[in-house]
């Protein structure tokens, strides 16, 4: 058996997960997508990725597909590019003797009530938060913490379900709505419970930690309240010296606190004062939104690379190889419209790869779609990343060519036949 697998248990949607695979196979290693919904994951047949179709929340089910695929071939890695399944990977990699985090850990560290919790006995600064289970406790919480409030599922991704509530209706609505839901998207159980948290203000970043070392720092736009929608980063931020180290300082602290400190997490803090920084969230697994490909091209780190390494048990490559700056714009939708048809499309992605600097500007939808004012990272219609010399020039850059991506957008009347010319 000279053919060494690499299992990647289910995918992101965007972003990564591709790039796990390409990776694992430029190091010489097959990977294997286990998966229950093949068709979630276009790249798969586009790039002729084995898979294996399996109930990945079986946990007799996947050991028994690991398995058969043990008879094959050595499993040398598993891996996977979702948050929803950090937990399932690792416990599959402890129980094949393979690295990977402590899966306890990274359990807890998707509770977000839990993590809290740990936060807070660690001293490490982060919102007041109630955990909730019934409406009137939320209302209850929210007069205790200070209107306005964050309401938010105890698990989630991408920021589905965060929102600003500024009343006490808006408490109730929200709040409702979420212990009202049985499963997520991905159709996983939800957890009957609820977070109730402060509103932190300050500019937003994201510290990227590999282990328990602070590899960069992010600056992030978020869209208009009350959702959370990330509309843009740069890489690196341009940040006084001070600023800098009480971000890095933070996100090392939390993920030391959460028992993490194997390959990569994900930290997302605000500035509170000049040299304050709190924690919003940690994720316990690589950014999404396209970060470790600006870190890539502005850092010349590949973070893909070093997960994929490490989870391979060898030493990740985390050295800086370039100095440049990189950004990335979303295109999102001002009001209900629908993208052009295929020449339109073609011709604005076209006009955007002409702003200098310009090095990547893609659609996610296909010609005709409706779209809309996104609520989370789902309502994203298209990205465009530049890089450059100087931070203000790649952002400058970034922002021209996604506005020429948005005159893909028609915002007429749907049903009308304007819509569709």
């Amino acid at each position: 058996m000279s053919e060494r697998l690499l299992l990647l248990v289910e995918s992101n949607t965007t972003g990564t997960g591709r790039l796990f695979a390409a990776r694992a196979a430029e190091l010489g290693v097959v990977p294997v997508l286990l998966c229950a919904d093949p068709e979630r994951y276009p790249y798969a047949a586009q790039d002729r990725l084995r898979t294996v179709v399996v109930d990945t929340s079986d946990e007799a089910a996947l050991w028994a597909a690991v398995r058969a695929l043990e008879d094959e071939a050595a499993i040398a890695g598993v891996l996977t590019s979702s948050e929803y399944y950090v937990p399932t990977a690792a416990a599959l990699a402890y129980r094949l003797g393979l690295p990977g985090p402590s899966a306890e850990a990274v359990r807890a560290c998707r509770d977000k009530a839990e993590q809290r919790r740990m936060l807070t006995d660690a001293g490490v600064g982060s919102p007041d938060f109630a955990v909730v289970s019934e409406v009137t406790d939320a209302l209850a919480a929210a007069r205790s913490i200070g209107l306005p409030v964050v309401v938010k599922p105890v698990q989630g991704s991408g920021s589905l379900g965060v929102r600003l509530c500024t009343d006490l209706d808006e408490v109730a609505e929200h709040a409702g709505t979420l212990l009202a839901a049985t499963v997520n998207e991905r159709g996983i159980a939800a957890p009957s419970r609820i977070l109730i948290e402060e509103y932190l203000t300050g500019p937003e970043y994201s510290v990227e930690v590999f282990g328990t070392d602070a590899v960069v720092t992010v600056a992030k736009h978020v869209g208009a309240l009350p959702v959370f929608v990330e509309i843009g980063h740069d890489v690196p931020a341009a940040l006084p010296g001070e600023q800098e180290i009480a971000l890095r300082e933070s996100a090392v602290r939390a993920v030391r606190a959460l028992g993490l400190g194997w390959g990569a997490a994900h930290v997302e803090l605000r500035l509170t004062g000049p040299r304050t920084a709190q924690v919003i969230e940690v994720n316990p697994r690589l950014a999404g939104g396209m970060i470790p490909e600006l870190v890539r091209r502005a850092c010349g780190i590949d973070l893909v690379r070093a997960q994929v390494l490490a989870a391979l048990g060898t030493a990740p490559e985390l050295e800086r190889g370039g100095y440049a700056r990189a950004s990335i714009r979303f295109l999102t939708a001002e009001q209900d419209g629908i993208l052009a048809r295929s020449t339109a499309l073609t011709e604005a992605m076209a006009r955007a790869r002409t702003v200098p600097g310009t090095v990547e500007a893609v659609l996610y939808r296909a010609p005709g779609e409706p779209v809309g004012p996104a609520e989370d990272f789902r309502g994203r219609v298209g990205h465009a990343i530049a890089v450059a010399d100087r931070s203000v020039r790649a952002a400058e850059a970034a922002d021209r060519a996604v506005a020429l991506l948005g005159e893909a957008v028609t915002y007429a009347d749907l049903h009308t036949e304007e819509a569709f010319a």
